[in-house]
């Protein structure tokens, strides 16, 4: 119960911080464009509270978390509103101006086409700031941390052992891009979901000080998978913590097999366990077989038979599972220092990597709508708002800089989605305008019409699969 309550509240706390970012863009570049603001509502919904501020708008705060909106003089007449079909000795008798009592200047529809523009486009904008200064603020925080990418063990026959990776060689970078940590070993790999053609690892071998690319070959690489991990795909170990056990659910495969919580698991039938992700696979690859387990307990071992309970993902595939959580511990607990890495930046040196980070993970997103479109990539990978309220509130709870990070990325996900060319979207709304400037002449009001049908349409669509999606991942 608790955990439901922390993640609705994480949910919440979560979207309102990207909405209001969102529509506060399009609010303050509206301002400064002389356009009336009539209204600033974050949320949907009939309004909970309610004030006019001393600029005249009225701010409103909503039940529904899940979106927001800025409503301005005029901007419901953008679709027929052309200065050049209006007298300018009648335009102050417009509809518009006599409704509110106030000049067509501060009308959204008649400003010029770059200044609606500006106003649309600076809601998404928004989002990639708050990104950029979220990323800033970790690093000037916390820095980069994370474990250097050494490989602790290679499976056997796997694509990595095959490409002739070995253990103890370290991955410089994927694909040409550089790789500090396993966190971005796994991201760039993710960049690939979907394709066939060739990975390229390049690596500092373990008995070498030259440096080699090695070429793993893909086909239609994880494109199915719903929680996709491409480096243990791939058959790579990484270093990582213990495979320790922290608790165990009652009733379940771990306990009935005499599994305890502090256990270290050391083998599974005579083959050793590397870390806690290896075991995972393990467990993962065995539904419903025996297996003979030791464990350190204590100053002793013990030797126990687990059986992983069979579970079928939302795609059908089978896996096992057996009711048991890690013990967490911290890299300084686990590792030696040369193992670890650590940056830190200023104020200053702070800034071009979280550039460079909002701009990846943005290519990111726009990469993956683009292969879910094509088919590449299963679209169960959208999430709706109860995947996105669990991971809010599993962040939340593992620590301000994982939370920041999900911000972040989340906050490029709305940015990108709403630079969509769909109407009723920012991107609709400039696509219009973009076809206004090289016509001459707004969009009929007829096919704008249309596209909100097909607009709305198709949003809906996205919802109703989204939530399909994370009642599937219940189940």
């Amino acid at each position: 119960m608790i955990e439901i309550i922390v993640s609705v509240l994480a949910l919440i706390v979560t979207l309102g911080i990207l909405v209001t970012v969102h529509e506060f863009g399009h609010f303050w570049v509206a301002r400064r464009c002389g356009v009336k603001v009539l209204r600033f509502s974050i949320g949907m919904g009939k309004a909970v509270k309610s004030w006019i501020g001393r600029d005249g708008v009225e701010y409103v705060i909503a039940p529904i978390p899940i979106g927001g909106y800025v409503k301005m003089l005029g901007q419901e007449d953008i679709a027929v509103a052309d200065t050049k079909d209006i007298p300018t000795s009648q335009q102050h008798l417009s509809s518009v101006n006599a409704e509110y009592g106030d000049r067509v200047a501060q009308s959204f529809a008649y400003k010029p086409l770059w200044q609606r523009m500006a106003i649309v486009a600076a809601g998404p904008i928004a989002n990639f700031l708050l990104a950029i200064f979220v990323y800033w603020l970790i690093n000037i925080s916390y820095g980069i941390n994370g474990i250097a990418p050494f490989i602790n063990g290679i499976s056997e026959n796997s694509a990595a052992d095959l490409a002739g990776l070995q253990v103890g060689d370290e991955i410089l970078a994927v694909d040409g891009e550089e790789t500090i940590i396993w966190q971005q070993v796994s991201l760039q790999m993710l960049n690939r979901l979907g394709e066939t053609g060739e990975l390229v690892v390049t690596v500092n071998p373990y008995d070498s000080s030259t440096s080699r690319d090695v070429t793993i070959p893909i086909q239609a690489w994880l494109g199915s998978d719903i929680e996709p991990d491409p480096v243990t795909d791939l058959g790579i170990v990484r270093l990582e913590i213990p495979a320790r056990i922290a608790e165990i659910v009652m009733g379940g495969r771990a306990e009935r097999g005499g599994l305890r919580a502090g256990d270290e698991i050391i083998s599974v039938n005579g083959e050793s366990i590397l870390g806690w992700s290896h075991w995972v696979t393990v467990i993962r690859s065995n539904p419903e077989l025996a297996l003979d387990v030791i464990v350190k307990r204590g100053e002793s071992e013990a030797g126990l038979e687990i059986r992983p309970e069979l579970v079928r993902l939302g795609n059908g595939t089978a896996i096992g599972r057996i009711g048991a959580s890690v013990q967490e511990a911290a890299l300084s607990e686990i590792l030696d220092p040369e193992m670890q890495r650590h940056i830190s930046f200023n104020a200053f040196t702070a800034i071009p990597p979280a550039l460079q980070e909002t701009w990846n993970n943005s290519v990111f997103v726009l990469d993956s709508i683009k292969k879910m479109v094509i088919g590449l990539i299963s679209v169960r990978n959208i999430n709706g708002p109860i995947t996105i309220a669990q991971v809010a509130g599993e962040t939340a709870s593992y620590g301000l800089e994982v939370y920041l990070g999900f911000l972040a990325l989340l906050s490029i996900c709305l940015g990108v989605f709403n630079l969509l060319p769909i109407p009723v979207l920012d991107g609709g709304h400039l696509f219009y305008y973009t076809v206004e400037a090289i016509m001459g002449r707004p969009v009929p009001e007829r096919v704008q019409a249309w596209g909100l049908q097909l607009g709305l349409s198709l949003i809906f669509g996205i919802m109703i699969l989204a939530i399909y999606n994370d009642v599937n991942r219940l189940l």
